[in-house]
């Protein structure tokens, strides 16, 4: 027998092993993993009693919908090769799924998990949604019948907001990339909020938003956002990464639009609330002013003479009583005689007074005390000699008919030639 090299024999079995296990389907456990820069996938599958390598290179790798992960069972398609530099043979996976769960789920399940702990879902950073929206982007297909549902909801909702269509692609090859795209487009326009919608389809449907690079873009978003994908009883990443979720793109517009004629009733009735506040106040002040008006009439002069006037006559009333005699009718007359001339006589005095007053003020007056062709000097109003004045002093000049202002420009010792 002709020996053979190492190289011709594992040529041998790399045509044999291909030739023979050109599509099989293994079951197992992934053991190690490793993704390497280039874009292909290392890794072993295992089960109780054997390991098998495996590799999955970039152009499968590319359409993987989840991530390969230690545990992780898995049900493999692909065919056998030898690796012929080691003389080892491995398992070259054509597509691979998870077993059990649908890979969809599965990548759901891990890209919610990883998200989750980077805290993309945290309530904390959730932003409220304005009350009155003026303006809301709507991140959607310019085609689709969510377009149409959520303007006609606005329309009879709220007619003052105005929308702002984003096209985007939502179903497809290219439906991510888009997406993303019209995102920060929205973001750009310093609209008051948007809303991210479509309408249903299966969870291959609405993958594009199930997509990594959809949650970061929303994640990173400045305006407020809702994510309003499919029907209510469809989830999708970008709901929990979206400050609010809406089961449909109808209900997002109902969940952020007021109801027109809600707002007017309710302003009817605050504007009725407000008018009977304001007419008991107005009640309140007016009672409190009818109160100042009494009491200030009570406090007036004819008030009090009348309650003076009141005063003697029950002191009179009194008097008669303890004295035990009533005047008649004459000496009624005569003591009301009696009492006006005290008071005029009051009054006369009073009078007399007042003029003598006049007379003294009259008489104090500077300038009639100071002889013909001369002035009285003051400073400040009061009566000063030029002694005590200094350069720069405004003072006044008074006689008996007029008043004159000066500036003192100089002052000097006066002497007599």
């Amino acid at each position: 027998m002709t020996p053979l090299s190492v190289s011709a024999l594992n040529q041998q079995i790399k045509a044999l092993l291909e030739s023979h296990f050109m599509q099989v389907s293994v079951v197992g456990e992934i053991g190690r993993v490793t993704y390497h820069t280039s874009g292909h996938i290392y890794f072993s599958i295992k089960d109780e009693r054997s390991t098998l390598d495996g590799v999955m290179f970039r152009s499968n790798a590319a359409k993987l919908r989840f991530r390969l992960e230690s545990g992780l069972r898995v049900i493999l398609h692909g065919g056998v090769s030898l690796y012929m530099p080691r003389g080892s043979y491995q398992l070259l996976c054509s597509h691979i799924e998870p077993e059990g769960a649908g890979a969809l789920a599965l990548a759901f399940e891990q890209l919610k998990k990883e998200l989750s702990a980077k805290g993309y879902f945290d309530p904390a950073r959730k932003r409220p949604l304005p009350l009155y929206p003026k303006q809301v982007a709507l991140i959607t297909s310019a085609t689709g019948a969510a377009l149409q549902d959520m303007c006609r909801v606005a329309q009879r909702r709220w007619p003052l907001v105005r929308l702002i269509g984003v096209n985007v692609l939502v179903q497809g090859q290219g439906a991510a990339e888009s997406i993303v795209a019209g995102l920060k487009r929205a973001d750009r326009l310093g609209v008051d909020v948007a809303v991210l919608a479509r309408g249903g389809g299966s969870m291959e449907d609405l993958w594009s938003f199930n997509e990594k690079s959809v949650a970061e873009a929303i994640y990173r978003m400045q305006t407020p956002l809702i994510s309003a994908v499919g029907h209510e009883i469809d989830t999708v990443i970008s709901d929990w990464v979206a400050d609010v979720r809406a089961p449909t793109p109808s209900a997002a517009m109902e969940m952020l639009l007021p109801e027109s004629n809600e707002e007017r009733m309710r302003l009817i009735e605050l504007r009725g609330r407000m008018d009977d506040r304001l007419g008991a106040l107005l009640a309140t002040k007016h009672q409190a002013l009818s109160h100042l008006k009494e009491a200030l009439a009570a406090q007036s002069f004819s008030a009090r003479l009348a309650r003076a006037f009141e005063t003697i006559e029950q002191l009179r009333q009194g008097l008669d009583r303890q004295m035990g005699w009533r005047l008649d009718q004459k000496a009624q007359h005569l003591y009301r005689t009696l009492l006006d001339s005290a008071m005029h006589h009051q009054l006369e005095r009073k009078a007399a007074l007042c003029a003598s007053l006049q007379e003294q003020m009259a008489l104090s007056d500077p300038a009639r005390r100071l002889q013909k062709k001369s002035a009285q000097l003051l400073l400040e109003g009061q009566p000063v000699s030029l002694g005590t004045l200094k350069a720069g002093s405004e003072v006044q000049l008074v006689d008996a008919t007029h008043k004159a202002r000066a500036r003192i420009e100089s002052i000097a010792p006066y002497r007599s030639s």
